[in-house]
């Protein structure tokens, strides 16, 4: 069964930065790409960013292109979401997702079996 936990959510000012972790167990992540969606409140939820199973490819949403950055560490089977420059309409619950097939580069969420429970980001204006 896989299991995804994320971590470093909280409360920031805006321009502040968080990072996110994810910490996967049972699937190795380093034939999977992972992903991150958003969801906010009243609305569907979104892509973020993704990253290819050896960490080559990354894609990003248009609106946090420059200021987030997906990366992974396969030895550690855990994925990081580095967000700087944050917004109030940044605020949202962030899951993590392990994709269906492995090798892909999906930004769908019915590229993704497996989510996590999710964290809270809040920034504040």
């Amino acid at each position: 069964q896989v299991q995804l936990v994320e971590s470093g959510g909280g409360l920031v000012q805006a321009g502040g930065s968080l990072r996110l972790s994810c910490a996967v167990s049972g699937r190795t992540i380093s034939r999977y790409a992972m992903g991150w969606f958003r969801q906010a409140p009243g609305k569907e939820r979104e892509f973020v960013a993704v990253i290819s199973w050896n960490g080559g490819r990354t894609r990003y949403e248009d609106s946090v292109k420059g200021r987030f950055t997906i990366s992974k560490d396969n030895a550690e089977n855990t994925v990081y979401l580095r967000m700087n420059s944050l917004k109030p309409e940044d605020t949202a619950v962030y899951y993590c997702a392990s994709e269906s097939r492995p090798y892909g580069l999906g930004n769908r969420k019915i590229d993704f079996g497996s989510w996590g429970q999710g964290t809270q980001v809040t920034v504040s204006s």
